[in-house]
């Protein structure tokens, strides 16, 4: 058992100490009539007081506001999975009674595999490794004390036992395990879901991903529009034209390219109109997290105007249950990847800071934008269907240019802008028009038969 070497009383309700098992401080205070004791990560001494002031605000700011969880340590929260997915895997058994563990848990279970044939083999996969490798490592760790850090460190800790890099698909059932656990703690409240870390079944974490620069995407999208003109067949031509629409509404939205985009259909696509002006919501019905969250609505940037007015021209007879994103004969295609890699070789964007391009990337675009953009991270995340924690870990090199004032010291002059003629106020009086009457028309539509 530990044994308290050194102690520093810092006032009546706090005081940091030493224990003889670690070289780091730990915090240990009271609020409302309970004590705490939480490690300040700090070696050295006056760093961890200033540490275990931080700590002390924290917690008296999470009970006000009731967001403080009391945690669990790793191995009780484990072993209460464990006895779950054994006691499913008995139920078989004629001596015992069939019990089901929480609906809520075989559902993480089906989404992890989505094979039902095969689900006890992984129930006993997720028990195994459970016992052999996160509890003996974890062990009394809190389980809201597991970070990127710490995850980090179990992985290094994971292939000197392996002796090798574990592969790619016992990777994804450690995590499958792992987050077994960290559900069982958030459905208690012994911790909330933002402290969940981020796992990686490629054993890597925060790597960045491959967005594009306004600039590079003007160049993407007139590749695009270049390669359709140059289309040597009228099927090929109709790929490239629905890549173009594709690329501007993926963009606009930071839907997910792949599933979530392409089960899209026309009566997902809502309008909300004042006069000339409309807001545009896409409600995302099928795809990565919507088994668990449910549908997403999501808010299209204004920008999605033109590849909407350019899709229902093509489809003048479409109905609320078409797929938005199909050619003129009413099929869908898998071809627009492939178009999509063609344009960024031709126009040498294939690859950034060696990380590969794909219409996945647009997503990524759409997230850096928006951070550039001061848009809150939260806000972000409800919109993608993702975590702040993930966005965190993966568009960290964005935040620093978000506050480029601030850290350089230094505020360019802002372009005054230039007088608007007469000429350019007509124009924008007719534009104006023309979208009331079109948004009018697509309200009507709407109405009519259920799609914009």
């Amino acid at each position: 058992m530990a044994k308290q070497i050194a102690r520093h009383d810092i006032n009546d309700t706090l005081y940091i100490f030493k224990q003889d098992n670690s070289e780091r401080w730990y915090a240990r205070f009271v609020l409302f009539n309970t004590w705490y004791c939480k490690s300040t990560k700090k070696k050295d001494k006056d760093e961890a007081i200033a540490m275990a002031h931080r700590i002390f605000l924290d917690h008296e700011i999470r009970i006000e506001t009731n967001t403080l969880v009391q945690s669990k340590r790793f191995r009780y929260v484990a072993e209460r999975v464990i006895e779950k997915l054994e006691r499913e895997l008995n139920v078989t058994s004629p001596e015992k009674p069939k019990e089901r563990i929480p609906e809520t848990l075989i559902d993480f279970i089906e989404s992890q595999e989505g094979n039902k044939n095969t689900e006890k083999k992984f129930r006993h996969d997720y028990s195994l490794a459970l016992r052999k490798y996160h509890i003996p490592y974890f062990d009394r760790t809190y389980v809201t004390s597991i970070d990127q850090d710490a995850i980090k460190k179990f992985d290094e800790w994971r292939i000197k036992q392996f002796g090798r890099t574990p592969a790619s698909s016992t990777l994804k059932t450690h995590n499958a395990a792992l987050n077994l656990v960290f559900k069982e703690a958030i459905e208690h409240k012994w911790m909330i879901p933002i402290q969940v870390p981020v796992l990686s079944s490629k054993g890597k974490s925060g790597t960045r991903r491959a967005a594009f620069s306004e600039e590079e995407y003007d160049a993407v999208i007139d590749g695009i529009y270049e390669s359709e003109r140059n289309a040597h067949t009228e099927k090929t031509r109709q790929i490239r034209e629905l890549l173009y629409d594709y690329c501007e509404i993926a963009v606009n939205t930071g839907i997910r390219p792949g599933t979530e985009m392409e089960s899209i259909t026309w009566g997902d696509i809502e309008l909300k109109a004042q006069g000339s002006k409309a807001q545009f919501f896409i409600n995302v019905r099928k795809g990565k997290t919507t088994k668990h969250t449910g549908t997403r609505k999501i808010v299209c940037k204004k920008d999605v105007i033109g590849a909407i007015s350019r899709l229902r021209e093509r489809f003048p007879h479409r109905t609320p249950s078409q797929k938005l994103f199909r050619l003129a004969n009413g099929e869908t295609t898998p071809q627009l990847g492939k178009a999509f890699e063609k344009v960024l070789q031709n126009n040498n964007l294939k690859t950034h800071s060696d990380v590969p391009r794909t219409l996945y990337s647009l997503r990524h675009t759409y997230i850096t934008w928006q951070l550039l953009a001061g848009t809150s991270m939260d806000v972000i995340a409800k919109q993608c269907g993702t975590s702040v924690a993930m966005i965190e870990q993966h568009y960290s090199h964005v935040r620093p240019e978000m506050f480029a004032d601030e850290l350089s010291g230094v505020t360019f002059d802002k372009t005054k802008p230039k007088p608007v003629s007469n000429k350019t106020l007509e124009r924008r009086a007719k534009s104006a028009e023309r979208d009331e009457n079109r948004f009018k028309e697509w309200a009507a539509e709407y109405k009519k038969r259920g799609c914009i």
